[in-house]
């Protein structure tokens, strides 16, 4: 059994990284506090039946969020909570996505050479500790509001901050929620030491599967096209900084954070203590899901009462990530898993709209260009007759009469 460190890459945009699916490792969080890499010579190499398990658990993780993300983002894009509004992602910015992710390695990369490791680190570690206190209770807020009871008191709270004032005041945050959010916001707390004190793997999962739920939820794709470029430009970029230089090894090392689902290969033997990790990034759950839930909305505008692109995809996505472990371990490298689930995740939706005739259809649809509830919008268009300067002559005169109340009749009213 080959050890290597898990390959990463950290993204400011989306809280997401290390797309690269990794052979078995020695987690820099785990229980025992070994170092990254250390005493890997001296470790067993896994049983099959541990192999099987850890492969399995990272497998059914990853499809976790990706299924309950892609469902919230129905319901996302139909909030009228301005704090859970999603954010689109346009062309441009998918283009420009692969430049922004390889600046921000490389910048790491030149820290981690430059500064101390451990400073670097305890900022990171508090950076993810706040961030991912708000995403695991943004997750599970939905979940524990069932285990309230009907008399709990219930209060609204507005988190609002501006900027300017006047007609010029600009909202800079605006955060509605209430006493069960406050809750969840408590019992995420206590996961969130629990990471910043021990890095336990348990920890470091709730916080990764709270990560990729909320990329996948939040971050919506306008369109096909869009999704295409994004996954297409990931695909080189994956590809390149796995297999062209040792920048994402060297970052990958040095970087302590929950980017990444970890699973014990030696969990049968040792129990909660084991220290021989399986890993899968981030970026290869968030990536494909805000494409495979832009196709569940897809679906939903066709109203055919069918997920067919859904579940086609969602197949893909399997498939490919099962295609990266057979490859991982034929070849006894660690592999950049977009490079097999992006193909995957674009070729059996895109082969299963040529078989049906709506590929016109597929890449015309915007999901930013949908009439949401909350969307003010005129509804009634008052019928106008008459020449152009008849028109203009009415406005005027009533324009310059003063405005006065007229008292309507029941009927007319």
């Amino acid at each position: 059994t080959h050890f290597r460190p898990v390959r990463g890459d950290v993204s400011a945009r989306t809280a997401v990284g290390a797309t690269a699916m990794e052979e078995p490792a020695a987690h820099n969080g785990s229980a025992a506090g070994a170092a990254p890499g250390a005493g890997t010579a001296a470790r067993p190499p896994a049983t099959p039946e541990g192999m099987a398990l850890a492969y399995g658990s990272l497998v059914l993780m990853a499809l976790l969020p990706i299924f309950f993300g892609a469902l919230r983002s129905v319901s996302c894009a139909k909030s009228k909570n301005s704090s859970e509004m999603p954010e689109t992602i346009t062309s441009r910015d998918a283009a420009r996505f692969p430049i922004v992710a390889s600046c921000t390695l490389l910048g790491l990369y030149l820290f981690f050479k430059i500064f101390s490791q451990e400073y670097i680190n305890l900022l990171l570690s508090m950076y993810f500790f706040v961030l991912g206190i708000l995403a695991l209770s943004h997750t599970i807020s939905p979940m524990m509001n069932r285990f309230f009871p009907a008399n709990f008191p219930n209060k609204q709270y507005q988190l609002l901050f501006t900027q300017g004032s006047g007609e010029s005041k600009e909202e800079i945050v605006n955060y509605e929620f209430d006493t069960k959010d406050l809750v969840c916001l408590a019992l995420s707390s206590v996961v969130g030491v629990w990471y910043l004190l021990r890095k336990h793997w348990i920890a470091n999962n709730l916080f990764g599967l709270a990560f990729s739920l909320n990329g996948v939820e939040l971050l919506h794709l306008n369109n096909v096209s869009t999704g295409c470029i994004l996954l297409g430009g990931l695909f080189i970029y994956d590809v390149f900084w796995v297999f062209g230089t040792n920048v994402m090894v060297t970052v990958a090392k040095s970087f302590e954070a929950p980017i990444k689902l970890v699973f014990p290969q030696d969990l049968l033997e040792k129990g909660l203590e084991a220290d021989n990790f399986a890993m899968l990034g981030l970026g290869d759950i968030v990536i494909p899901g805000i494409f495979i839930a832009l196709l569940l909305r897809f679906d939903i505008s066709l109203k055919k009462n069918t997920h067919t692109y859904f579940y086609t995809s969602f197949v893909a996505y399997i498939f490919g990530l099962g295609l990266t472990i057979f490859i991982m371990h034929i070849f006894k490298h660690a592999q950049p898993a977009l490079l097999y689930l992006v193909p995957a995740c674009i070729g059996f939706p895109l082969l299963v709209a040529l078989a049906k005739g709506e590929v016109t259809e597929m890449f015309s649809y915007e999901s930013s260009a949908e009439i949401l509830p909350h969307t003010p919008r005129l509804t009634h268009f008052p019928t106008v007759s008459g020449s152009p300067a008849s028109l203009a002559d009415s406005m005027q005169q009533k324009l310059s009469c003063p405005r006065r109340r007229r008292q309507q009749s029941p009927s007319a009213m």
